[in-house]
């Protein structure tokens, strides 16, 4: 049953939200980490373990899956040979969220996240 397990909705409507999360798993993959509020640090970290976990599958369908979700198709590449070696021997939990200090015009939660 999926009591009590509602998406996150960002205040989005459900396309733009799907972009947002798309964009910001694709920037924290490049990058290593962004800064971005809490609500939508806690969102894509599923997405981002979602990637490196297809990633550490390796097949032909889990490629394609994250090519059909990321946004840089060198980044899937690089991501596919990286990830087995970084993150081989973790049973998950591939990022970390930083609390910072809150935005400066509307005192949002702001956070770190970053791969570990």
């Amino acid at each position: 049953m999926r009591h009590g397990r509602r998406v996150p909705k960002l205040g989005k409507p459900a396309d733009q939200r799907r972009a947002l999360l798309r964009a910001l798993a694709t920037e924290t993959i490049r990058n290593g980490q962004i800064t971005t509020t809490k609500a939508r640090a806690r969102a894509v970290r599923a997405e981002v373990d979602r990637m490196i976990t297809l990633a550490k599958d390796g097949s032909l369908a889990s490629r394609r899956r994250a090519l059909g979700y990321l946004y840089d198709a060198d980044l899937v590449h690089a991501l596919f040979e990286q990830a087995p070696q970084r993150y081989g021997q973790r049973n998950g939990g591939y990022t970390r969220i930083l609390r910072t200090v809150p935005r400066r015009g509307d005192n949002a939660e702001m956070a770190i996240l970053e791969l570990v």
